[in-house]
């Protein structure tokens, strides 16, 4: 049989029109098609972190600014309603309330407080510098730095509904939550082209986090039942399985951003410690404000300063308030609390987490007390960058 052989230069310009037609056709198509979605205008900020990790200090940072609109972990009503569930199940229910929040539907509360309701109603909404200014309460203008106790005393009696008319005036929707174990959980936000989300994810020295628990072992204790799945029973960690759990979850949080994560992730998601925050506060704050579109206003300085370089470690009595502290010693104050036994267990149940995240392990009592053995490592700053990334490896 004949073949018939067609020379090298036909074949170029048959394709080189081909493709011309195909995108001749594309072009008047999508002419027709109608435009995607515009970026919405606010920015929305979820900081992910768990139970005493100084994450209610985080939360501030964000608060005082006057661009933001801040709530302090609004799922805790999805806990307290339905407390007898585990914390996985408890997720799908979690990530709608804070989907809702981010697009100020506070319609979303109504299946939590079903009851005539006041701003006070909300937990800790008193931490939140936009419900105690216009529109949400008249005591204080937007740039000033708001205390918890005299927003108590003044705008406690306004109306549930001003949570949702302040929501919708501000450039910023920032929620911090301790409820989510998973990073995958929240795809469906992250894909979801009504939302511009960042995560900004603040990890803690476990050793730090447990001696900080122990202040507050009764008011944690439903939410370890929670996280145990005790079927509604509260719980005691004594021999540190839910730090096992939080621990375990701060791990699958930076591996699935940082190991070959999905390109939406892409500038997307912040990873702070603690530890890097108090002792430089400024520069991680302006990195983690650059990180959110936003910038630092000099009375935010002054204020951010004051509330680091204070004269006490910081009491009992204090454990979920925002005082001024040494913070840099409040962050080490572990190493002389807690006994060698203990930490020797927390190192066990978190040993993965201490690794990964940036810890010096002890491997005596001497080297937990000796405060000139810096336990914090230097960041390895090229452990992973986003330039590097390729989707399609």
């Amino acid at each position: 049989m004949a073949r018939i052989r067609i020379p090298s230069a036909i074949v170029i310009i048959f394709v080189t029109v081909q493709t011309g037609f195909l995108l001749f056709m594309y072009a008047r198509y999508s002419s027709f098609m109608p435009q995607s979605e515009e970026k919405p205008s606010q920015v929305h900020v979820l900081i992910l972190s768990s139970w005493r990790s100084g994450s209610s200090f985080v939360g501030q940072l964000f608060s005082q600014h006057p661009s933001v609109f801040y709530l302090m972990e609004p799922a805790w009503h999805v806990w307290v309603t339905m407390y007898q569930n585990s914390a996985k199940v408890l997720h799908m229910a979690v990530r709608d309330l804070v989907r809702s929040v981010f697009l100020c539907d506070m319609s979303v509360f109504d299946a939590y407080m079903p009851w005539k309701r006041n701003l006070s109603d909300l937990f800790q909404w008193a931490a939140s510098r936009a419900l105690c200014s216009a529109p949400a309460c008249d005591s204080f203008q937007r740039t000033d730095i708001t205390s918890e106790m005299a927003c108590k005393t003044l705008c406690g009696r306004y109306p549930f509904s001003k949570l949702e008319e302040a929501c919708k005036t501000y450039t910023h929707v920032v929620i911090k939550e301790v409820r989510f174990f998973d990073l995958k959980v929240l795809y469906p936000l992250l894909t979801d082209p009504s939302l511009n989300l960042k995560i900004i994810h603040l990890v803690r020295d476990p050793r730090a986090v447990v001696k900080s628990r122990e202040q507050s072992v009764k008011a944690l204790a439903r939410d370890n039942g929670i996280v145990l799945s005790t079927n509604g029973t509260k719980v005691e960690d004594s021999k540190y399985k839910v730090m096992q759990e939080v621990c375990r979850s701060h791990v699958q949080i930076y591996e699935t951003a940082t190991l070959k994560p999905p390109n939406f992730l892409k500038d997307r998601y912040l990873m702070v410690r603690f530890e890097d925050l108090v002792r430089d506060p400024l520069s991680e704050i302006s990195e983690m404000y650059k990180f959110a579109d936003l910038s630092l206003t000099p009375r935010l300085k002054s204020w951010i300063y004051n509330i680091t370089h204070g004269q006490g470690p910081g009491k009992k009595k204090e454990a979920f308030k925002i005082t001024s502290r040494d913070a840099v010693s409040v962050s080490q104050a572990w190493r002389n609390v807690l006994s060698f036994q203990k930490v020797k267990k927390i190192q066990e149940v978190c040993k993965g987490a201490i690794n990964i995240l940036g810890y010096q392990l002890v491997d005596s009592e001497k080297e937990q007390r000796d405060l000139t053995l810096d336990l914090v490592l230097p960041r390895r700053q090229n452990q992973f960058t986003w330039s590097s990334f390729n989707p399609k490896h």
